[in-house]
């Protein structure tokens, strides 16, 4: 399979072209950190399809912060929905026989306790910025496939985490912290909203899915790429606590804390487990002991 990744050097983006080189994959990364072209740029989008001619494009690149989306809201609708029309129109121009859009479970947005776990049918209720654009990116998509028979698939990602996410994501950002106050004999750990639950799966698990996605997944389809299973980030806090080398006590920061939170969100792995076989390998316990090890290892390379 030949592959197109946009947003190469982003955390997701480098993992999954690790693993479709690994699998024999022949890949191209691109983004605007490494001199392609900008999201914004349909011509330049388009001359390099056409230049690499790949068989499928994952499409990554985008403005992946939530937070920073209600300070940027016009950033993030260029970014995310805008973007992901002109990698869609490029594709077309350039014959490109499938494009995977990476969207996002926050679409789905604030739901009832009985709604979960969230099929690929649930409605769109995006309560941020970053969702509503996510969500603009999704209807793009399939009216791609429904309007011009392009052969898109949408992925609906849950959290995921993993060694080099950015500690502007919570898990990151609690096992970044927790390593900081190690080092520097640190007891209190700073804390947002501990009650609010996610679906978490490791990225290296996540990105197996999108490779078997673009192998077997169905045209026009949307997928959630998910475990199933909701986890407290107080569940999070306490599984990183245990792994520390110091006890710390757990304070409430009100700067840590989001203007909406969504409450709990889960997904139904079926689909995706139906049709390509996929399902989560490693454990919550693996994937944090090797975040935190990472967070270890940046810190003492910056002493």
């Amino acid at each position: 399979m030949k592959a197109l990744v946009t947003g190469a050097s982003g955390f997701v983006g480098k993992y999954l072209i690790e693993h479709l080189e690994e699998s024999g994959d022949d890949v191209f990364g691109t983004d605007i950190v490494s001199g392609g072209p900008d999201l914004s740029d349909s011509v330049g989008l388009a001359d390099l399809f056409h230049d690499v001619s790949p068989e499928v494009i994952f499409h990554l690149a985008g403005q992946a912060d939530v937070g920073h989306s209600w300070n940027a809201a016009n950033e993030t609708f260029r970014s995310n929905a805008e973007g992901t029309l002109n990698v869609l129109t490029a594709a077309r121009s350039a014959d490109v026989a499938r494009i995977i859009t990476v969207t996002s479970a926050d679409i789905y947005g604030i739901v009832s306790p009985e709604d979960l776990p969230l099929s690929e049918d649930a409605p769109f209720r995006p309560v941020s910025p970053y969702s509503a654009s996510k969500a603009s990116a999704d209807l793009l998509a399939l009216q791609a496939y429904l309007g011009h028979k392009q052969e898109v698939i949408r992925v609906r990602a849950f959290n995921h985490l993993g060694p080099g996410q950015s500690d502007k994501f919570v898990c990151s950002a609690l096992a970044a912290r927790i390593a900081h106050n190690e080092l520097y004999g640190v007891s209190k750990l700073g804390v947002g909203n501990l009650a609010a639950k996610r679906d978490f799966t490791d990225v290296r698990d996540v990105v197996r899915a999108y490779r078997l996605l673009a192998l077997t997944g169905k045209s026009g389809e949307a997928y959630n790429v998910c475990s199933g299973v909701s986890i407290s980030i107080e569940r999070i806090a306490s599984e990183l606590l245990a792994l520390s080398t110091m006890p710390m006590e757990l304070v409430v920061d009100p700067d840590l804390l989001r203007p909406i939170d969504l409450p709990d969100l889960r997904g139904n792995p079926e689909k995706i487990a139906r049709d390509t076989g996929w399902k989560p390998e490693l454990t919550l316990n693996q994937t944090l002991t090797d975040l935190i090890g990472y967070w270890r290892l940046q810190l003492s390379l910056a002493e």
